[in-house]
């Protein structure tokens, strides 16, 4: 799973529908909401609804309301340009000259196209087909309540919980490392600390977990079950201490990995585990 993003599906009307939660706002894919309209000229559906007077008045309100940075001088000029033969206008144009946040565009093997806040992808789905927007309405509204999404939002959180944790051991290293090294020698050690971790816990380096893993997006940490990233998150405060105490990086591996091993054998049994295990195996959604 890309960071920071959590990827979910809906179909409505036999139309595959992708929904993308960013940070912890949901947004709805334009782009499959215009193919159930046209499959072939999608993107022209979508600049077809955005040129509109309507659309750019609603939409711009919107950001207005939630946005502060947007520009409200562009989307004046814009507004006046509006419904005019010669005005165009795309989701990138708009996003790039406005600062705008509702509607965003996305890069990416399985992600990419054009998104919208559920209040402008609702607008979106009513201009496309009254009957769409309320099939779209209810299918969204059965995913928020479903409980496989709302655990694989409590999956990123814990995924946020290590990487803060993470953040602090990467301080230590800061604090009581780097000060004596060069430049290319602080970006050396940086590596090799996030791999004694690796090592420690996962038996190989990131990149060695990347060649045996080509076709995969992110790393290794992406794809740690529950109680992998618990030890883990419990090993990076404890390398963070020995830096802190100046235990050579040899002897903090072995520690490291005696621990992990430890742990694993006593968290592999606690009932805590085990429970959210099983809510990992069977009711998440798909990365």
């Amino acid at each position: 799973m890309s960071k920071g993003l959590i990827k979910a599906e809906i179909i409505v009307k036999d139309t595959s529908i992708r929904v993308m939660r960013v940070g912890n706002v949901d947004y709805i894919s334009l782009t499959d909401l215009a193919k159930f309209k046209d499959k072939e000229r999608f993107d022209y559906i979508i600049q077809n609804w955005l040129r509109s007077k309507h659309t750019l008045e609603y939409v711009g309100t919107w950001e207005l309301l939630y946005n502060h940075n947007f520009n409200s001088t562009e989307f004046d000029g814009f507004k006046n340009e509006a419904g005019t033969h010669s005005f165009v206008m795309t989701p990138k144009k708009w996003i790039n000259s406005t600062n705008a946040i509702g509607i965003i565009s996305k890069q990416g093997r399985y992600n990419s196209g054009t998104y919208a806040h559920p209040d402008i992808a609702f607008e979106f789905a009513s201009w496309i087909s009254a009957e769409f927007k309320l099939y779209l309405v209810q299918e969204f509204e059965r995913l928020k309540q479903n409980e496989s999404y709302k655990n694989k939002i409590d999956w990123s959180v814990r995924r946020e919980l290590a990487k803060t944790n993470y953040r602090i051991h990467t301080d230590s290293i800061k604090e009581n490392i780097i000060p004596t090294l060069t430049e290319k020698q602080k970006i050396y050690v940086y590596a090799n600390e996030a791999d004694i971790l690796n090592v420690a816990l996962f038996g190989m380096t990131a990149k060695e977990w990347k060649d045996k893993n080509p076709t995969l997006d992110g790393n290794m940490r992406d794809y740690a079950n529950i109680l992998q990233l618990v030890i883990l998150s419990n090993l990076e405060n404890l390398n963070s201490e020995m830096i802190s105490q100046g235990v050579e990086q040899k002897v903090r591996l072995e520690r490291l990995n005696k621990i992990a091993k430890k742990q694993y054998t006593i968290l592999q049994d606690s009932k805590g585990i085990k429970k959210i295990e099983m809510l990992d195996d069977k009711n998440f959604l798909k990365k």
